[in-house]
């Protein structure tokens, strides 16, 4: 038996000063980011962790901040226009810039990262998988706020419950007022707030205590492997973005193939190859050079 609840309508603006409105969906990304930044740095100081490694320094955490703080936005937006709605913005070009209404794709935020991280990395001759493996760490803390953000924007609801593949009676189903259909529908923002945000920040935080930074890249296969899982998981559970990319009669798909599987396939396999690299001792000292910060 399914318990169906009506989802709560929240106000999108968390607070306003003035003229000037600050939404949830804005707040999630700014807490996420001074987060994320106050973590590293706790992890940069412990040297423990970071064995022949030389850890960044204070300054470099808080250059890098402005860097992933441009590639997670820039390479979100541009995710979510490329990947999941191009001929809408083909229409409305106006529409890219309004970041504020909502729309950021996770895939293309993580590319805009690391194309960040990577060129930051190369311009202060630090060892870029290492830098990778620290900002891999304290995603999962955007990660959670994000969803809880999509949550309270109403937005990125599951499927019609019950029927998801292998879970034929899994409890708990909302109306969500904004789907306008009066269907219960799984919270699937709140499933991937759990799995794509604590239980993989846990993960990490058990990979950093096992392996540190002391091989790097490890913790980044860790992450892209755990993600990718994560979130194909929860694909089960929430509306696929665009309808089903391939019909599939295969009950575990639920109805075929989305977008968000599709994108974590490449992550999946990424991340199971850098794992193997780094335990091989080939991803240290990449970007690094005279002045660096890699022993």
């Amino acid at each position: 038996m399914t318990d169906v609840w009506v989802a709560p309508i929240f106000n999108p603006i968390a607070f306003s000063i003035g003229p000037l409105s600050v939404r949830w969906y804005a707040l999630a990304y700014i807490v996420g980011l001074l987060g994320g930044w106050f973590y590293a740095r706790q992890l940069a100081k412990r040297e423990t962790l970071w064995g022949e490694q030389k850890p960044p320094s204070m300054l470099n955490i808080d250059d890098l901040i402005v860097y992933v703080a441009l590639g997670v936005v820039l390479g979100g937006r541009l995710g979510q226009v490329l990947f999941y709605d191009l001929s809408y913005y083909l229409k409305h070009p106006l529409e890219i810039l309004m970041v504020w209404r909502g729309g950021m794709s996770f895939h293309g935020g993580l590319l805009g990262s690391l194309l960040a991280v990577a060129v930051y990395s190369h311009s202060r001759r630090l060892d870029m998988f290492s830098m990778f493996d620290l900002c891999c760490t304290v995603v999962p803390i955007g990660l959670f706020l994000g969803r809880i953000a999509n949550f309270i924007n109403g937005e990125l609801w599951g499927r019609p419950a019950p029927g998801v593949p292998g879970f034929p009676n899994f409890p708990y189903a909302m109306i969500f007022p904004t789907a306008e259909d009066d269907i219960p529908r799984y919270p699937s923002q709140l499933y991937e707030a759990l799995a794509e945000g604590f239980l993989l920040f846990l993960l990490m935080a058990l990979a950093v205590r096992l392996f540190g930074f002391r091989r790097p890249g490890t913790l980044s296969g860790i992450f892209l492997i755990g993600y990718a899982v994560a979130r194909s998981i929860c694909e089960l559970f929430r509306e696929p973005d665009i309808g089903f990319l391939f019909e599939s009669d295969w009950s575990v798909l639920g109805g075929g193939l989305t977008m968000g599987m599709l994108l974590s396939l490449p992550m999946f396999v990424c991340g199971v190859l850098i794992v193997v690299l780094a335990r091989k001792g080939w991803t240290k000292g990449i970007a690094a050079g005279p002045g660096t910060n890699a022993a």
